[in-house]
């Protein structure tokens, strides 16, 4: 029982982000919630003119009931309390600063999110998709195309079906 992620690709609009010299390498995180931030082990030069950068990066959250009942328990409450505001996995695009420059930190420039609740409402996994990325600095302006997979419907199911026998 298991929410599988791929985080495929990312390419940049015309924005701030791609015109700032110093944001040179980029490198994604996965965030579900306040439980675990995966990220991808590479950090690769950033998107020009439209191209797009390739993680091909793929990760598993587990939510089996023997040894993630917490994660479990995030899930059933999401989809019993349409109000809570903490239904999506949360993409980061961060910039990694380059080998000669450590002194500078890892940048959060962009978000970008997928709902869990959406999957469930629509009974339908999110495969190769592009998402808007959302600079960081205003939340109103899309910086680029973030394309992932995130397979979660037959995890909701099983959780929601476990709310009803409770």
């Amino acid at each position: 029982e298991k929410i599988r992620i791929e985080i495929i690709s990312l390419s940049l609009t015309e924005s701030r982000i791609a015109s700032d010299e110093t944001i040179q390498q980029l490198f994604v995180e996965c965030r579900l919630y306040n439980f675990l931030a995966e990220e991808t082990p590479l950090s690769l030069p950033k998107p020009t003119g439209g191209k797009r950068i390739h993680y091909n990066y793929s990760n598993v959250i587990h939510v089996d009931k023997a040894n993630n009942h917490a994660r479990r328990e995030y899930l059933k409450s999401m989809l019993l309390k349409p109000d809570l505001h903490t239904d999506s996995l949360r993409f980061t695009v961060v910039s990694d600063p380059p080998e000669d420059e450590q002194d500078l930190e890892c940048e959060d420039i962009g978000f970008a999110h997928v709902s869990l609740r959406e999957i469930f409402q629509k009974q339908r996994d999110i495969i190769e998709q592009d998402i808007d990325v959302f600079d960081s600095q205003d939340d109103s302006v899309v910086i680029g195309k973030l394309k992932v997979t995130v397979e979660a419907l037959r995890v909701l199911h099983s959780v929601y079906e476990e709310c009803e026998d409770d």
